[in-house]
């Protein structure tokens, strides 16, 4: 069995999935990956096709020179947006994976969120290029290691009525009486 990053999350509880050498670009897929964390399943999985069918699109944040922007943003509250179709076919193959393993542990996939989605660099992978004049140039690809962590969704329970009375500090006493002295 391999080790992942996150030892503190329940293994009865969750599902797990991960991808190693992938021949797909690092930062797009981390963008990607970083735009449904902490989502439901379902609908994450909808969000990535509708990024493959160019309906949303994927913010950009931290990898985001040269990014053109998009009116798709706006729904994020940034400008520069894409529609990086590869890493979103790659994590909808992971989150299938992930979710077959659930079902197979006997979870409970329609409350299943993604707890931990997490894009590391891969060792670069070499070939060239020639170019005018004899010249040769490297064409690197960049290719990444993904893992995700589903859990099910904790119950939310509803906070009862707040009956703790108001604690001030020794300034806020003294300027609520100064205040009360001076009104009378």
């Amino acid at each position: 069995m391999v080790r992942y990053a996150a030892v503190e999350i329940d293994n009865a509880k969750s599902a797990r999935a991960r991808g190693s050498y992938l021949r797909v670009s690092f930062k797009n897929t981390r963008e990607t990956a970083q735009a449904i964390n902490g989502w439901k399943l379902g609908r994450a999985v909808t969000y990535l096709e509708n990024v493959v069918e160019h309906k949303e699109a994927i913010p950009m944040r931290r990898y985001a020179g040269s990014t053109g922007r998009c009116a798709q943003g706006k729904a994020f509250g940034v400008s520069k947006a894409r529609w990086p179709v590869k890493s979103a076919e790659f994590l909808l193959g992971l989150l299938k994976n992930a979710e077959a393993n659930a079902d197979t542990k006997g979870l409970d996939t329609s409350t299943l969120i993604v707890k931990r989605i997490q894009v590391n660099q891969a060792p670069k992978q070499r070939r060239r290029t020639y170019r005018a004049h004899g010249r040769i140039n490297p064409y690197m690809s960049n290719p990444c290691h993904i893992e995700l962590i589903l859990t099910e969704a904790e119950e939310s329970v509803a906070k009862g009525p707040s009956s703790a009375a108001v604690r001030l500090n020794s300034r806020q006493r003294g300027s609520a009486t100064r205040r009360a002295i001076t009104s009378s």
